[in-house]
């Protein structure tokens, strides 16, 4: 089992970048996809960017294609969302999720088995 935590959330101005983080528990990190997921108010959750065990294979959502990266650092047990260029639609309480089995990324969110709490991502016009 492992235990998702984010963090780096916050309140920008739309243009803005923030970089999410995401700690995970336990000692076979490198075994889990990860992916990135979020919830606006009144939307249903939507996926954001995904990236399998090893870190070299990763998949965007067109809405933040050429805006998010998605990056691991197995050593630290953390995942990362840098965003750049934030827009005021991309305000949203932003997940992260584990997949046991990292050889290739996940897209779809019953594929994920932990979820983080969330953190809130507020992104101002």
């Amino acid at each position: 089992q492992v235990q998702l935590v984010e963090s780096g959330g916050g309140l920008v101005q739309a243009g803005g970048s923030l970089r999410l983080s995401c700690a995970a528990s336990g000692r076979t990190f490198n075994n889990y996809a990860m992916g990135w997921f979020r919830q606006a108010p009144g939307k249903e959750r939507e996926f954001v960017s995904a990236i399998n065990g090893g870190g070299r294979s990763t998949y965007y959502a067109d809405s933040v294609k050429g805006r998010f990266t998605i990056s691991r650092d197995n050593a630290k047990n953390t995942v990362y969302l840098q965003m750049n260029s934030l827009k005021p639609e991309d305000t949203a309480v932003y997940y992260c999720a584990a997949h046991w089995g990292g050889s290739v990324y996940y897209t779809r969110g019953y594929e994920y088995n932990y979820w983080g709490q969330g953190t809130q991502v507020t992104v101002s016009s």
